[in-house]
């Protein structure tokens, strides 16, 4: 069933919904997820205009933040408790750099970064990020972290902005080369990452809310919202498997296999074209 004035199908607004949530929180990038899945179906949903689309990834955005914030609520409490003024600081210190490219840089990387072959490109890079991070000593506590580390795991929440590197991937990698063991370096990610998703969502939800939806969107909105705020709740498990797991490697793999289908689809319709003309 699709709206036919948005393009944006209900069935297509609840499966990418769906796959939000475990995207999100696995190091797989939900971005990237969300661009070139449809786009290898072949959906209504790749056509649609850049901007409709920017606005329904905030809306997932929000869902899942929001099914984050009930999950992770304990641990969230915790980390308010024990907020003192270095764990402020490391806080701080994480934004800038997400901060700086996300005012100066969002625009371009919007308009330039956001097609399938840049996608895989993010994926394929940040697979080899988390490969080699994968072989990194894993000693330090989380209690160690400092302005170095911070700094770190702000320019890897930068370099996430493009879509398919993933801004757990990122924060991951980046906090194991720094030497912290597999559960330390999943917490600090978390600690860096929830202000920083919480704030893109706010921000970016105003920008487009001034806008307005064009008619026949709330429905398909409504709907991907909350499939990715239960897809959410019912994925929170995930987060424990990824500090179980005793690699990065699985993940890594699994999304190069997804650049080698975008780049083989490109091949094939690049060989196409050229049979045709």
């Amino acid at each position: 069933m699709s709206c036919p004035t948005s393009g944006l199908a209900i069935s297509q607004a609840a499966a990418l919904g769906a796959l939000h949530g475990p995207a999100e929180l696995l190091p797989i990038s939900s971005s990237g997820h969300i661009t070139v899945v449809p786009w290898l179906l072949g959906w209504g949903y790749a056509e649609l205009d850049d901007e409709l689309r920017k606005s329904f990834e905030v809306a997932l955005h929000a869902g899942t933040a929001a099914a984050l914030l009930i999950t992770l609520h304990a641990e969230v409490g915790d980390a308010l408790h024990g907020l003192d003024r270095r764990r402020l600081s490391l806080i701080a210190l994480s934004l800038i750099p997400p901060a700086i490219v996300g005012c100066t840089l969002q625009r371009p990387i919007e308009q330039r970064l956001g097609t399938p072959a840049t996608t895989a490109a993010g994926l394929l890079a940040g697979a080899a990020a988390m490969a080699w991070a994968d072989r990194a000593p894993q000693a330090r506590r989380r209690e160690q972290a400092g302005a170095r580390d911070a700094i770190w795991l702000g320019i890897a929440q930068a370099l996430a902005l493009v879509p398919g590197v993933s801004r757990n991937g990122a924060t991951l990698a980046a906090a194991r080369l720094r030497g912290f063991a597999r559960e330390d370096a999943n917490r600090l990610s978390r600690d860096v990452a929830l202000p920083v998703i919480a704030a893109a969502t706010l921000l970016k939800g105003i920008r487009y809310h001034g806008r307005g939806l064009p008619p026949g969107t709330a429905a398909p909105f409504a709907v991907g919202t909350g499939a990715a705020f239960v897809s959410t709740l019912g994925s929170t498990w995930l987060i424990r498997q990824v500090e179980r797991d005793r690699s990065l490697l699985p993940y890594a793999i699994y999304r190069a296999a997804i650049a080698a289908l975008v780049v083989a689809r490109l091949a094939r319709s690049g060989a196409s074209r050229t049979i045709i003309g």
